[in-house]
């Protein structure tokens, strides 16, 4: 289990898995691919070579080359000789079990199987082990993988300590900001803490206090822009001036309980989603998905590239 992981088997070459091979690959590692559909292998080269740029832009490890990555349609050769699997199949559990009971078969015990699922719990998918299903764990990233770096990671009933502790391990060698989770839950953390707030907007929406352009843009240019640096409770520490956190939690903390306690659950309607997509089209003003990405992308590299610049200053 204290073997370095220096060779990894990417199962699903869509939108996540391209992503996270691009990824290990700029990282230095030797990579093998699969996936059945139709022209996966020409679609997760040009994805990687799209993505290639901004890898350089964040830093390649030695040894870092596309020419690292090899493809294939069959299962076995594809996780031969792999230190870790990052499976991102589609989310149904009887696909994962299924998968998941044939990885088992075919990796030694050492190996990890690492999920990139964001709905399933592990506990659910590792039935599908019979043998070692110690070395099973979720590894949930934020798309896309090769720029975004939190992981989320967290076991399932059966997964051993020192897998877990490895994966965090693995996925911090490789510039990831790998949290763990304690507890599973669906959803994990991210996505729950996206729906918290997202919750919110839709009833200031509803209730006619913001249009949906003005609602993105106090979150955007208002706690948003701060997030990007600390997060909300070191936020809190600086809310409470020379008193940090302390002096927050005594005298500004009661009115924000207060605040929650009011918070109110919006009524999701059809009405209410084309209102959502109405302000949507109209903010995006007839730019592509991918010429919006492209341009999250740029902001997104040069403030980590910033962060990192100033990461002795910052948690």
């Amino acid at each position: 289990m204290n073997q370095p992981i220096k060779r990894v088997a990417i199962i699903g070459t869509g939108v996540i898995g391209a992503s996270w091979a691009a990824l290990f690959l700029a990282k230095g590692l030797k990579v093998a691919a699969t996936d059945p559909a139709p022209g996966a292998e020409t679609a997760l080269r040009h994805y990687i070579e799209n993505a290639w740029p901004a890898l350089e832009q964040l830093g390649l490890a030695p040894g870092a080359s596309q020419s690292n990555l090899t493809f294939t349609t069959d299962l076995a050769t594809c996780v031969a000789d792999a230190d870790l699997v990052q499976e991102n199949g589609p989310e149904r559990i009887d696909f994962k079990r299924n998968l998941y009971g044939q990885l088992d078969e075919l990796l030694p015990p050492e190996a990890i199987i690492a999920s990139s699922s964001s709905g399933l719990m592990m506990s659910d998918i590792q039935i599908g082990c019979k043998l070692h299903p110690e070395r099973c764990v979720i590894g949930h990233p934020f798309n896309p993988p090769h720029v975004i770096p939190l992981v989320e990671v967290v076991g399932g009933a059966k997964t051993s300590e020192a897998v877990i502790e490895r994966a965090m391990a693995f996925y911090a060698s490789i510039g990831k900001k790998p949290i763990r989770l304690r507890k599973a839950l669906e959803g994990h953390a991210g996505n729950r803490l996206q729906a918290a707030l997202y919750k919110e907007i839709l009833y200031l929406i509803q209730q006619d206090v913001l249009s949906v352009e003005d609602a993105d843009i106090a979150v955007c240019y208002g706690p948003g822009l701060r997030w990007g640096v600390m997060g909300p409770s070191l936020q809190w520490h600086l809310g409470g001036g020379a008193g940090g956190i302390h002096h927050f939690v005594e005298h500004l903390m009661p009115d924000i309980v207060d605040r929650m306690k009011k918070l109110e659950m919006p009524d999701v309607t059809p009405a209410l989603m084309q209102t959502v997509i109405d302000g949507v089209l109209k903010a995006v003003n007839g730019q592509s998905v991918e010429q919006l990405a492209q341009a999250e992308n740029e902001v997104l590299l040069k403030l980590i590239t910033l962060r990192a610049t100033v990461s002795s200053t910052l948690p």
